[in-house]
């Protein structure tokens, strides 16, 4: 369904109080080429009742404004490091994000409810795209679009240079306590220290490549990009609580090596790629990686201390040929995915540092499907003066997600768009 949705008023949102100038440099992970793009969330709220559109946006700006004043690199702008360095850094003058007002003709809260029938037809729904996020852009850019039934959608994009999901998380929680006046529990105060991921100069090079299979290519059998990228048709579909037990039975049940413990996480991310990887029909001897992020903050010594905003993770790597991924089960993947996660401790978050500090190096995409973790970064307890929102991304991609399920802490909703030709064997393969 195509919709109207037409722009009310664009402005520049600065810090209510002044904060401070100069520059603050981005740490390693910051910096790598990969993380060079917006984060882009869709949430979509019910109208409440009593609802005023003109005082509910007016406490969202003032809202934003206040939030800047603790994050006031987000009213920076990020740019390449002048020092000839690899890294970049923000400029800080209080440059202001961007907020704009819209409203849709066509759309209403139920439409959000179904699968989008392309990629990009919630694009409008954050309007102000940015293609190069190292040109001058605002690293935070926020629209609110009323819907003809009175409910919202809110499309937010953060520079990922700046943040990961859990600090754009934190960011937006605090946002929405000062627009909706709920105060929560006890909130760390921000904390940049993006000095903590520096490392000296790197002396071990082979062994990074080694210990590292996220950034080593591995051979094309079949036309990769050309055949994960054609004709994309975005899916969806939730597990519930039963259906990961039942995984999680299916996964021990066929683990060859022990009876282990896997969590909700190992097991579905094992099935999504499992299905994936078969319903796309690769040569069984094409190498297949499923990257996806993990969290250091607790696992680097010392650990980071709370309120930590940057980027905070490193990518683990599950390997396999399409022949073993699809012929030995849900157990032989689980177990990729669980020993994957295993490998990343304080020394392996330094190595990657060190190396992405050193090169440009950057994730190899041949035989890959990335996975990102939308379920837990507290985005479905975002508040604008309406009820909870439901969490979407803007655009649909090949890039795989796990998102919460309102009302339904248990629950995940997997989205990701696969090429129309392996549409029916996917959800085929999903239902197994």
């Amino acid at each position: 369904m195509e919709s109207s949705v037409r722009v009310k008023e664009v402005v520049v949102v600065t810090p209510s109080e002044p904060t401070p100038s100069g520059i603050l440099l981005l740490s390693p992970l910051d910096s790598q080429l990969f993380l060079r793009f917006t984060i882009e969330y869709l949430l979509i709220y019910r109208p409440g009742p009593g609802l005023d559109k003109v005082t509910t946006t007016s406490r969202l700006k003032a809202a934003l404004a206040k939030a800047l004043v603790p994050y006031y690199p987000l009213a920076g702008r990020v740019r390449p490091r002048s020092d000839n360095n690899m890294g970049l850094e923000v400029l800080c003058k209080s440059q202001g994000a961007v907020f704009i007002e819209a409203v849709s003709d066509s759309y209403t809260v139920n439409d959000f409810e179904k699968v989008p029938k392309t990629v990009t037809q919630w694009r409008k729904l954050l309007s102000f795209s940015v293609s190069d996020v190292l040109n001058g852009s605002p690293p935070l850019i926020v629209q609110l679009t009323w819907l003809t039934d009175g409910g919202a959608a809110l499309g937010v994009g953060f520079n990922h240079c700046i943040c990961d999901g859990i600090g754009s998380g934190e960011f937006l929680n605090y946002v929405s306590e000062l627009a909706s006046g709920k105060r929560g529990g006890a909130r760390p105060q921000p904390v940049w220290d993006r000095h903590l991921f520096n490392v000296s100069p790197m002396t071990r090079v082979d062994s990074v490549s080694h210990n590292h299979p996220e950034f080593n290519r591995v051979p094309d059998l079949c036309g990769f990009m050309n055949r994960v990228v054609n004709c994309l048709r975005p899916t969806c579909i939730v597990f519930n609580k039963r259906r990961l037990n039942d995984l999680k039975f299916m996964a021990r049940r066929t683990y060859q090596i022990s009876e282990p413990s896997f969590t909700s996480f190992e097991v579905l991310a094992a099935h999504v790629w499992r299905s994936w990887a078969r319903a796309m029909g690769f040569p069984p001897n094409q190498t297949l990686k499923l990257l996806f992020s993990v969290n250091v903050r607790n696992r680097v010594k010392p650990g980071l201390p709370d309120g930590y905003y940057g980027n905070a993770f490193v990518l683990a790597c599950a390997q396999t040929s399409a022949r073993e991924l699809g012929e030995r089960g849900i157990g032989y993947g689980s177990g990729l995915v669980k020993r994957a996660k295993e490998r990343v401790d304080s020394e392996h978050v330094r190595r990657v540092a060190e190396f992405v500090s050193e090169s440009r190096a950057s994730p190899e995409l041949v035989g890959v499907l990335i996975l990102s973790q939308w379920s837990r970064l507290g985005l479905d307890r975002v508040e604008i003066g309406m009820e909870k929102p439901v969490v979407l991304p803007i655009c649909s991609d090949r890039y795989c997600l796990f998102l919460p399920v309102k009302g339904e802490r248990d629950s995940v909703k997997v989205m990701v768009a696969v090429p129309a030709a392996a549409f029916d064997n996917y959800h085929r393969f999903l239902r197994e």
